[in-house]
């Protein structure tokens, strides 16, 4: 099992853009139901800082998440709607409520 942190941020006008583009990926999700995968996505209150939260829990540590076409087009042109681009963290869980 793995466990990412991902933070980065936006131009200030293409949050939106960005928004748009991660909900995309959920409807994908859900109308796939990939299998081994838990996610989600956070928008800060400055409405510029995007945090997500993934844990793939694939045998053999296949990503669902990057094998989905929204998750691709999200990609795709992320690097030119960043401020500061995405830092990627493998994490440790130490604790959980509800929510993995």
């Amino acid at each position: 099992m793995k466990r990412v942190l991902v933070k980065y941020k936006v131009k200030p006008d293409k949050s939106g853009e960005n928004e748009q583009f991660i909900k995309g990926v959920f409807e994908e999700l859900r109308q796939n139901s990939p299998a081994g995968l838990r996610y989600a996505s956070f928008k800060q209150d400055d409405n510029v800082t995007f945090v997500h939260i993934a844990s793939i829990e694939t045998e053999g540590g296949n990503n669902p998440l990057a094998e989905t076409a929204a998750f691709k087009r999200f990609q795709e042109k992320l690097k030119d709607r960043c401020d500061e681009p995405p830092v990627a963290n493998n994490v440790t869980l130490v604790g959980s409520y509800r929510l993995f």
